[in-house]
């Protein structure tokens, strides 16, 4: 079946597409991919037993009852890309590709809904940026979406070159270049290499760069198409930080208030007022968005329990993340306590950035400082002065109630630091 038929079909499932088969939408185009873990083609058949129209796969291994509703393909993930592909060809959506080491997806939240107030806009759902989700985003914008705000993740070289060329997007933006994903990108210069491959595809095909000038490497890319914004006299969109606490910013004799914490969220408060302002949005729809946008999914969440201010920034963490938080959390008035959790992904640097954290977080003044994880237990003999579990089970067996005003929890994915809300120690 060639891409035009199968576009065809994917219009006749009303342009719905699954890939796991517990969450089946009635009608929809099943696609069976195969991963490092897991092969969806083994889930086929229960896809059309739960209602799915048609099972696209690359196992011949279907039983025959089915055949009229399943098409064999080589690749079956290609072949994802590829429709999605044809579809962003056939929308007329314009498209905002957000990549970035931090803040991706806070930032692609506040830009869908600023431009929400006025367009029909779609977005990344959750973090779907890779290359089976950034498909799976294309295929849910609808032939009435104005704009589309598309997140990329990448942990190695090429990868946002390859995302660039399935979304063509419009309009891209880079959040930050910051320590992450170093087993892929090695260094800051590989992160940047890395990163800058969307403003690279842009370039080459006339499309826009959204540039924040209060960023050094962004500031190289100044004499292509782009509109800029930040601190600097020479951004376009020109702001002042009025409070770094919860983000309060002024821009044209403009205040904007957020609901948002911490200096390391001022860029993406700026972003997404700019974006806005470049494509006609009253400023009194945006500071309206930006007051309803709360964080609920474990990114910079202020958390009150018992009368003490719980900063939980839990959803992830690399080293440039986690020393932003840091550096913001001091600022806080009254007694402190740090819970920090393993960092993945650092490749051979690890032991070494989660070395440096320890010796930032003791350049301050920090009441108490509790690193929980394999990669800071190992450095617990050269850092006394801390406390030091391996797992989040040994600090609750271990410690009683902190009894501090502030307390931030931060650490990776994988290290599911919210949980120690959960539990009697706070």
């Amino acid at each position: 079946m060639n891409i035009e038929t199968l576009y065809q079909s994917f219009l006749e499932c009303n342009s719905k597409v699954d890939i796991d088969s517990r969450s089946i939408t009635k009608g929809s185009m099943f696609f069976g991919i195969k991963g490092e873990n897991f092969d969806g083609n083994k889930f086929a058949k229960e896809a059309l037993q739960k209602g799915a129209k048609i099972a696209i796969t690359d196992s011949i291994d279907l039983v025959n009852k089915y055949r009229d509703n399943v098409v064999i393909v080589e690749d079956s993930l290609k072949t994802l890309q590829d429709l999605a592909l044809f579809h962003r060809r056939n929308i007329k959506s314009k498209i905002i590709a957000i990549t970035g080491s931090n803040g991706k997806t806070t930032s692609k939240e506040l830009i869908s809904s600023v431009l929400s107030s006025t367009f029909k806009t779609i977005s990344t759902y959750g973090n779907l940026n890779n290359q089976i989700g950034v498909p799976l985003s294309l295929l849910r914008i609808k032939e009435d979406t104005e704009f589309s705000v598309i997140e990329m993740g990448a942990n190695n070289f090429g990868e946002i070159d390859f995302l660039s060329k399935i979304t063509e997007p419009d309009f891209g933006y880079i959040t930050n270049f910051g320590k992450a994903h170093l087993e892929g990108f090695k260094n800051i210069e590989g992160v940047i290499k890395g990163k800058t491959e969307l403003y690279n595809w842009l370039i080459n095909n006339g499309k826009t760069l959204i540039l924040n000038f209060d960023d050094s490497q962004q500031r190289k890319f100044r004499l292509s198409n782009n509109f800029s914004f930040g601190s600097s006299s020479n951004s376009k969109y020109k702001f002042q930080i009025i409070d770094d606490d919860n983000v309060i910013v002024e821009c044209n004799g403009v205040t904007y208030e957020s609901n948002l914490y911490g200096n390391y969220n001022f860029s993406n408060v700026c972003a997404a007022i700019s974006i806005g302002l470049e494509f006609g949005i009253d400023s009194r729809l945006i500071q309206n968005k930006l007051m309803n946008y709360s964080s609920n999914n474990n990114r910079s969440e202020l958390v009150l329990i018992n009368n003490k201010s719980v900063i939980l920034d839990a959803y992830n963490a690399n080293p440039s993340s986690v020393e932003l938080a840091i550096k913001s959390f001091i600022k806080k008035v009254g007694t402190k306590a740090l819970i920090l959790g393993d960092m993945f992904e650092l490749g051979e640097s690890s032991i070494d950035e989660h070395k440096k954290i320890i010796e930032l977080s003791e350049s301050y003044n920090i009441d108490k400082r509790i690193f929980i994880g394999q990669e800071f237990f190992s450095l617990k003999n050269n850092h006394i002065n801390n406390l030091f579990f391996k797992s989040k089970e040994d600090l609750y067996k271990k410690i009683g109630t902190l009894d501090y005003k502030n307390i931030l929890i931060k650490g990776s994915r994988g290290m599911e630091m919210e949980q120690i809300l959960k539990n009697n120690i706070i």
